[in-house]
């Protein structure tokens, strides 16, 4: 056996050496898991993932029945800004709305004030966050 070969003063057996690295191997694993899950002291840190998803979570409109369906539409207005005075497509800015004029309208003129701004005719404001979890306080006043 190799064990045998390398001159060792105490022969040792091949058996009793795989007991020894098994239980090196259960105490690294025990050491690990207890360093992962902290001591009795030290409270545990958040991870950078929950701590997105917690941000997520209280920023991210989703959710609140048919109000947030409708929310998330963009409330009474949509989410694009500009209308096209010809055919009222919607647009989000200028440039996208120019784009639709190239394309669709080449024998019109372009000119941004024709086009009908629906977030001002909304009132300026698109979405009420009434699905945005962080938005309205149901807990603690």
């Amino acid at each position: 056996a190799l064990w045998a070969s390398v001159g060792h003063a105490r022969a040792v057996s091949p058996a009793a050496h795989s007991v020894d690295v098994s239980v090196c191997r259960r105490r690294a694993a025990g050491a690990a898991a207890a360093s992962a899950m902290g001591g009795k002291a030290k409270p545990t840190k958040h991870t950078s993932a929950e701590l997105a998803k917690k941000a997520a979570d209280a920023l991210t409109n989703k959710g609140g029945g048919l109000a947030g369906a409708k929310d998330r539409a963009g409330g009474l207005a949509g989410h694009s800004k500009y209308k096209c005075p010809v055919c009222l497509q919607a647009a989000p800015d200028p440039k996208s709305m120019q784009m639709h004029f190239e394309s669709k309208h080449p024998k019109e003129e372009f000119n941004i004030d024709r086009c009908s701004d629906t977030h001002a005719a909304a009132g300026g404001v698109t979405t009420s966050g009434v699905a945005v979890r962080g938005g309205i306080r149901k807990h603690h006043n």
